[in-house]
């Protein structure tokens, strides 16, 4: 697994500008903060893995970039309609983090098969 520097750099950029845009958006008074950060780290893992990592099988670094690709379109979508309505912080976090981590099994699952 190889990391580059300026995709990588460039999905922080994307993902800073992406966490700021739900903060302006946040309709749910008190939750911009968390909305803002939450957002913008949660769009940062799957937007990196899809941009910045490679792996040493052209086959396993395209997989897990079109995976990164998917998940950053499905967290875009869930964080955009939190910014729309109210909702307690549990809910965003639970929701946030399971699709997180289970974009992270996946990535380990094929990372691993080596193929």
């Amino acid at each position: 697994m190889k990391i580059n520097s300026i995709p990588t750099i460039i999905a922080l950029a994307i993902s800073a500008l992406i966490g700021y845009a739900l903060y302006a958006l946040c309709k749910t008074e008190g939750q911009e903060l968390l909305l803002g950060i939450g957002g913008g780290i949660a769009t940062f893992i799957p937007l990196a893995t899809a941009l910045g990592v490679r792996f040493e099988q052209s086959r396993t670094s395209g997989n897990i970039a079109a995976l990164g690709g998917a998940f950053t379109f499905i967290m875009l979508i869930c964080c955009f309609v939190y910014a729309f309505v109210q909702f307690t912080p549990p809910a965003f976090v639970i929701v946030v983090g399971l699709l997180v981590l289970t974009f992270i099994m996946i990535v380990y699952g094929i990372a691993r098969a080596k193929q």
